[in-house]
């Protein structure tokens, strides 16, 4: 699958396991957040001890505390990493299309093409993580906060595909949004045990070709 022409993809190799190491930062506290978001969906929060990751920077083990409060605090700002790449690939995805549902495939599409390239490994962070700490508030927020500005930048392309005839309109498009949204890190799921794209093309065919359409 190719990258929609124009679509300048943010790797920040926490949606994707198998996503080519990016151009590394000369902040240390960057490298030591890109890094970390690599640790979390290879091994999740908890297997990702912080002296790994520091290893893997180059950075000493007493310096840590230079950058960060705590391991949670480490986490918030690797989540909120994500969320800004998601954020700046929606925004090249959207740009570059000829109408608001062309820019919605463009930038599922990308993420599936990264997923055939990772040879179906990896995932969303925010989905895995939102499954393994239940246990801290801060990093709940942080996920919610994170979901949240993903769904908003979703429902704000379908508003626009609504006013143009293209999406339904009896359905708030947040809600439209969320159940994309939603079907989508389910259909994840299922790519990952069955090793194929068929539960994420189903997913945008039947919602965005079907179920979305006035």
């Amino acid at each position: 699958m190719m990258r929609p022409a124009g679509f300048a993809l943010v790797d920040d190799r926490s949606y994707i396991r198998g996503m080519a190491r990016p151009r590394r930062s000369g902040d240390t506290r960057q490298l030591l957040v890109e890094e970390g978001a690599a640790g979390f969906l290879a091994s999740g929060y908890h297997g990702t001890g912080i002296k790994q990751v520091l290893d893997k920077v180059g950075v000493p083990k007493g310096s840590f505390y230079n950058y960060f409060d705590s391991k949670e605090s480490f986490g918030r700002a690797v989540i909120e990493h994500h969320s800004l790449c998601v954020q700046r690939n929606l925004s090249a995805a959207f740009g570059a299309a000829a109408d608001p549902v062309s820019g919605l495939r463009a930038f599922f599409g990308r993420l599936m093409a990264e997923f055939v390239e990772a040879e179906f490994t990896g995932g969303c962070l925010i989905a895995n993580l939102g499954g393994e700490l239940e246990g801290s508030e801060l990093l709940r927020e942080s996920l919610s906060k994170a979901w949240g500005a993903w769904r908003d930048r979703v429902a704000e392309q379908l508003r626009e595909a609504q006013g143009l005839g293209m999406i339904r309109s009896d359905i708030d498009a947040t809600d439209l949004a969320d159940l994309l949204l939603e079907s989508w890190e389910g259909a994840v799921i299922r790519m990952k045990i069955d090793r194929t794209l068929e539960p994420l093309q189903k997913c945008l065919d039947r919602l965005l070709d079907d179920y979305f359409r006035p």
